[in-house]
């Protein structure tokens, strides 16, 4: 492996390492992370540090308190944050600036850009991005989860040319080398398909994270796709850090894709989340991942959940299998009151006026190829 050869990387921070004993924000761990990043930038390699652990960082605030109450995890999130940010400061002597992202922000294409071109901004003007979800306002239906996907969304939104997500252990390994060990970890993946997700357990047990190897995994499946090099690596060893700067593997190396998918049809598929489903007659065999023209409503046989024109719908069959995510250019009503029209001659003039079903623009084939 020679040196590597990074215009642009996004390292992923986790819970355990920003506050190891939930007693408030340790430096312990993060500081050979921040040599890391200053001597990446020094190199002329841009950052991007995506950094849970607000929560944990805030939790001995709340010492009395019941911390499984939602309310208290918010306000937790929201003390921890600015000590969070300010252990990371005291770190650097370049300037950083904070970014909170919700999955809303992430899946609605506008706001999408938006990140995009703000994160572009600060790198140009040598800031380094912090990026956080924000626990303090997400709901369930409005947040990552994880941050392990979270960074794998924003290494896209950033186009960076490498992920690197710290771990507890060393990489990837075939079983769970705290149970077993003849456990045996893999230097590099080149495909990411079911048996590699078989190797992964969930959320270590007491932990502070709220992500596990799954995570992991599925960050690392999103940004292959788009081209982008990822490793998981043993955050809580410097050697790890070294090996990286020296252009060795010190963990697992996920290979990306050799023809990764365009920017637009990536966040279609990875980032952007289905507000509905249209489902279509079974035996429908038509591409629209070329042809969107050939969804009609004479094929549609159910609409599924509330959606409005510009929303992100999935279109699968009535047997479950899904074809496309697809930005949808009607309305779950309208598109209900079409499909229902006894005159199919009705519902064709209407889509002569107003156009296809889904967008040609704006679609991610979820076939198996």
């Amino acid at each position: 492996m020679s040196h590597p050869n990074w215009n642009r990387v996004v390292i992923k921070v986790g819970s355990a390492l920003i506050a190891p004993n939930q007693q408030g924000c340790s430096s312990h761990y993060l500081l050979s992370i921040a040599q890391f990043i200053v001597r990446c930038r020094a190199n002329g390699t841009q950052v991007v540090l995506v950094s849970s652990g607000s929560v944990a960082a805030g939790s001995h605030m709340f010492a009395d308190q019941e911390k499984s109450n939602i309310a208290v995890k918010k306000a937790m999130a929201a003390a921890g944050q600015t000590e969070m940010i300010a252990t990371w400061d005291r770190l650097f002597d370049f300037p950083s600036a904070q970014m909170l992202l919700t999955h809303a922000d992430l899946r609605d294409r506008e706001r999408y850009v938006s990140i995009r071109e703000t994160i572009f901004s600060l790198l140009d003007n040598n800031i380094l991005p912090i990026v956080n979800e924000n626990d303090t306002v997400t709901t369930d239906k409005l947040k990552v989860g994880d941050n392990d996907n979270l960074s794998a969304m924003v290494a896209t939104a950033a186009d960076a040319d490498a992920l690197i997500i710290c771990s507890d252990i060393d990489g990837l390994y075939n079983k769970n080398p705290h149970e077993h060990d003849d456990a045996k970890m893999l230097k590099s993946v080149d495909t990411i398909d079911e048996s590699i997700y078989a190797m992964a357990g969930g959320a270590v047990k007491g932990g502070v994270g709220t992500g596990g190897m799954r995570t992991k995994i599925e960050a690392a499946e999103k940004a292959v796709s788009h081209g982008i090099d990822t490793y998981i690596i043993n955050g809580f060893t410097e050697l790890s850090f070294n090996m990286l700067l020296a252009g060795e593997n010190p963990g697992t190396h996920f290979r990306p894709f050799k023809k990764p998918m365009k920017e637009n049809e990536h966040w279609m598929r990875h980032t952007s989340n289905a507000q509905g489903e249209v489902i279509i007659e079974g035996n429908f065999d038509g591409t629209l991942i070329t042809d969107s023209d050939q969804l009609t409503s004479s094929e549609i046989i159910g609409v599924n959940g509330e959606f409005s024109v510009g929303d992100t719908i999935l279109v699968r069959k009535e047997d479950g299998t899904k074809l496309v995510k697809a930005k949808s250019n009607y309305s779950s009503c309208l598109l209900n009151f079409i499909a229902n029209q006894e005159s199919d001659e009705f519902a064709h003039e209407f889509e002569e006026k107003t156009g296809p079903i889904i967008s040609d623009q704006h679609v991610a084939n979820l076939e198996k190829e």
